[in-house]
């Protein structure tokens, strides 16, 4: 099983902070969203094709765990990776850690996949999810998008 961990850089933005001068609680959910959008745009499995092929992917669960803040225009990594999948589910883990290694972090050129995080952990958490069709019934991707859950193997199965 791959444990490979997916890199997606962002900065905390003035109106992401609250009264106390950090991001929002809330604003964690969103990150892990950019975080797995932007994970499965990497391995070929972009939302907007999903959508396309008549397959939705909503999240039915969901846990933060938050370990220290984010603050106004700090440097941040949120790391993705897919822990559990199948034919109907997908769970993804999440951590968001702050990169003091700014310059190098925001070259886009370099690899976007690692072995283990870096940075200092500001959260941690979880999502999981289950393929929908249109009608909002359960699906079955290996039936409704063969090539969709090829991807999913493929990326489960390389870079151990």
């Amino acid at each position: 099983m791959n444990h490979t961990w997916h890199q997606h850089l962002i900065r905390v933005l003035y109106q992401d902070t609250d009264q106390m001068a950090v991001a929002h609680h809330g604003n964690y959910v969103g990150w892990f969203e950019v975080g797995r959008t932007e994970m499965m745009r990497d391995v070929g499995i972009a939302y907007k094709r999903m959508e396309s092929l008549g397959l939705l992917l909503p999240v039915v669960d969901m846990n933060i765990h938050y370990h220290r803040p984010a603050r106004y225009d700090e440097c941040l990594a949120i790391y993705t990776r897919i822990i559990t999948y199948s034919a109907v589910r997908l769970e993804f883990a999440y951590e968001v850690r702050r990169i003091d290694d700014v310059p190098s972090a925001w070259d886009h050129s370099r690899e976007r996949q690692f072995a283990t995080p870096v940075g200092k952990l500001l959260a941690s958490g979880s999502t999981l999810h289950m393929w929908l069709n249109t009608k909002w019934k359960p699906a079955r991707i290996d039936k409704a998008a063969p090539d969709v859950f090829e991807l999913l193997n493929q990326t489960m199965n390389n870079k151990e």
